[in-house]
Order: C-alpha cells, then sequence, then structure tokens
C-alpha cells in the first residue's frame, strides 16, 4: 500500500504598517517575474535559531528592512491547501503565520528596503473601497455593488444552513443601510468581492465565478498568493484593536501634536473625525500629557505638543480610543 507523506514548510507573513503624512503604508516586496504581482514580507520560521514565532519574525524583519518593529500581534495561521498555487497541489505544503507588526519609518529603511525589492505601498491601493475620509467613495455605488449584486444572482443559492443570504451580508458589509458602515469590517467585504470574482486573484485562482465571467471588473490591486487576505485581516484587526488599546502610539513620534495625532487615526479607520469630538474623546481618555513645547512645522500658529501618557497602562485594563463606527 503506497503512503504519500506531505512535507509541510511554516512561513512567518508580516503586515508591517506605519502611517506617513496621513498615509497608512505597508511594505511590500516586488514579485519575481514581469507580471507578477508584490506580495508582503515573508521569512521561514527556523527553529535552530528562533526560539518562537515572534523572535524569528523581528529578526528577519530588522535585517531585511532597517525597521524595528515595536507591538507585535499574531493575526491567524493560513494554511489553505492550494494558497501557494503550487503546480499540481504536489510540492511543499506552506503554512504561513500571520503577523501585524507596527512601526515608524527609520531615516535608513527606504535605502535597505530597495535592497531587498520592497518598498512602501498604501493599503488603500489594495482596499479602495476603504477610504471614506473624503465622503461615501463613489466607486462604491457607482462600480463595486453593483457588480457585486449582478455577480451574487449568478451564483448559484448558498444552503439553508448556511445563515445569512449573499444578499443580506453584502448590505451588512458595505453598509447600505444609511449610516451602518463598520469600518472593523473589512475582511467581511474582502472576501465577498473575492468569492463573487471581482479580483484578479479569484480569476488566477481558478475561482468558477471569476472564469465564468472572466470580463468582469477587477477591484483594488493585486497581491500574490493569499497576501491581500492576510492584508484584509490585518486591516480589521487594526482597526478594532485601536479602540481599546493605546496601539496607535506605536505609530507616533515620541512627541506630536494633536492634529497629528488625529490624522493617523483617521488614516487607519479611513474617514473624517470631527475635530472638537477627537479632542474631547482623547482628553477624557487620558491618553496624552502636554510636554510643554510647541511646533511650528505647519507653518500656522504654533501648535502644543503631546506625548503618550504611559501611566495610563496601569490605570485602567482597556484604554483606547474608542471612536464609534459609522
Amino acid at each position: 500500500m503506497n503512503q504519500t507523506t506531505a512535507t509541510i514548510e511554516i512561513g512567518l507573513n508580516a503586515v508591517i504598517v506605519a502611517v506617513r503624512e496621513g498615509v497608512p503604508q505597508v511594505v511590500t516586496f516586488a514579485g519575481g517575474g514581469e507580471d507578477e504581482a508584490e506580495g508582503l514580507p515573508f521569512g521561514p520560521f527556523d527553529p535552530l535559531h528562533h526560539r518562537t514565532f515572534e523572535s524569528g519574525l523581528r529578526t528577519w524583519v530588522e535585517e531585511q528592512t532597517a525597521l524595528t518593529i515595536g507591538y507585535v500581534e499574531q493575526l491567524y495561521t493560513f494554511g489553505d491547501r492550494g494558497r501557494h498555487m503550487t503546480t499540481g497541489d504536489s510540492g511543499p505544503h506552506v503554512v504561513s503565520v500571520g503577523y501585524l507588526a507596527l512601526t515608524r519609518k527609520s531615516a535608513d529603511s527606504e535605502d535597505v528596503l530597495s535592497k531587498h525589492h520592497s518598498s512602501w505601498r498604501s493599503w488603500y491601493d489594495y482596499f479602495p473601497w476603504e477610504d471614506w475620509r473624503d465622503g461615501r467613495p463613489a466607486m462604491l455605488d457607482r462600480d463595486l455593488l453593483p457588480a457585486l449584486h449582478a455577480a451574487a444572482g449568478r451564483m448559484p443559492p448558498e444552503p439553508p444552513h448556511s445563515g445569512l443570504g449573499r444578499a443580506e451580508r453584502i448590505r451588512l458589509a458595505f453598509g447600505e443601510d444609511e449610516g451602518s458602515w463598520d469600518e472593523e469590517r473589512a475582511l467581511d467585504r474582502y472576501e465577498l468581492i473575492y468569492g463573487a470574482g471581482l479580483v484578479q486573484e479569484a480569476l488566477r485562482d481558478g475561482r468558477p465565478e471569476a472564469l465564468a465571467c472572466p470580463d468582469l471588473p477587477k477591484f483594488g490591486r493585486p497581491m500574490r498568493f493569499d497576501h491581500r487576505r492576510v492584508l484584509a485581516t490585518a486591516l480589521s484587526r487594526l482597526r478594532g484593536k485601536l479602540k481599546y488599546r493605546p496601539v496607535i502610539f506605536e505609530l507616533m513620534p515620541d512627541t506630536f501634536t494633536l492634529t497629528e495625532l488625529q490624522q493617523t487615526v483617521e488614516a487607519i479607520f479611513g474617514r473624517h473625525l470631527h475635530k472638537q469630538n477627537f479632542r474631547r474623546l482623547v482628553e477624557n481618555a487620558e491618553l496624552v500629557e502636554p510636554t510643554g513645547a510647541t511646533s511650528t512645522a505647519t507653518g500656522g500658529r504654533p501648535a502644543a505638543l503631546f506625548r503618550f501618557r504611559r501611566e495610563i497602562l496601569k490605570e485602567r485594563p482597556a484604554p483606547g480610543l474608542r471612536v464609534g463606527g459609522r
């Protein structure tokens, strides 16, 4: 009797996030071929040299990017069969442990990244429907939702035990009821779009919905393998985390103005916040304290500089910026 032994490789994917000038950016590396999409940083886990997954992640991230990452959180283990599109699915099965890592851009990170064929890119290039800072994106009602509903209408009915129907899941995920957009459902939205064959990855992966209508519009910039799903997972996780943990300060310099803090929060959440309401929220949360210094970087009147008040970590179990959903 012949037995087939599966070979499994464990890798570590990193969603490395920084915010610069109001743009939430992630490190991506160039594809190997001319037409190959970029992907997230990836490194092998070496149990002979790394005591834990996280220590291995920190080691190769600093070597390849010159970035010192602060907050790190494990997202999920991505191990679906065929996720690396091995010919005949007969090669080693790659299981990736995804991580969210927050950092600040360093002076020499650009040069080091370029040597490793990597660069920074806005995460809204991959999810343009997630950026509401200038209002509800026009492409939602003009292009994406009509294509999504049309694709859902062509798909076979879902089994009775599946719970909500596709139309209802689309309505909830995309906030089709006025004022009901939930920024934390970024992963739900991406998976609905992928399942309808409306991203390039669905066509590449041979999804029946995409193969049946290969000329359907494709939304957002594609990524290698399932890396856009990993990125969507990180986006959802970070938006939720900011509401009950002060991780936003991992993305801020040691001192900052309240305007800079607001712009960073808006960049992550993808929506505009009322200035006075935001300042009242920060004041009531007691997350920052004045330094006594001011900044004239904007060219206007001097703005007070603040820093993160670390004592809050000892005073309250869940200090964060409880920004409400739409």
